[in-house]
């Protein structure tokens, strides 16, 4: 957590920002959850433990964290945005079932070769990297 707490921090100077108290919460609370996340869910569990975070702090910090590289977009579905913390993990892809909203993580060798591939190929250097399927789960498709 350290790492992250000072890439976040050289990050937000470089904006001209401070890590303030409730950036520093949110930062924390994002990193000890290993699910994805929105922010309602990230309010929902400040409220719980009767922490003083607002719903516009955790707006306007989220993009924040995805800018400094530390947490991506997920996903979205409908008007719902999902997010997970990125650093230090491995590339992945993720399916969402469209009929109960599972999310189901996924590594694929291949598709890292292409992504690969086509960045040398283009000489491009990426810093973010997404692929996503929606669709119906297994449990979903037998009740289509």
């Amino acid at each position: 957590m350290k790492k992250e707490k000072e890439i976040f921090k050289k990050y937000l100077v470089g904006k001209g920002l401070k890590l303030t108290s409730e950036r520093e919460l949110i930062l924390e609370e994002v990193f000890s959850r290993h699910d994805h996340f929105d922010a309602e869910a990230l309010f929902q569990a400040f409220r719980a433990r009767s922490e003083n975070v607002s719903r516009a702090t955790i707006y306007r910090t989220l993009p924040l964290l995805v800018e400094s590289g530390l947490v991506q977009e997920a996903l979205r579905c409908g008007e719902r945005v999902c997010y997970e913390h990125i650093y230090g993990h491995k590339s992945h892809g993720h399916m969402i079932c469209i009929g109960c909203g599972k999310i189901i993580e996924f590594e694929n060798k291949a598709l890292e070769k292409i992504r690969k591939k086509v960045c040398e190929e283009y000489g491009f250097k990426p810093v973010e990297f997404r692929f996503g399927i929606k669709g119906y789960c297994k449990d979903c498709q037998k009740k289509l």
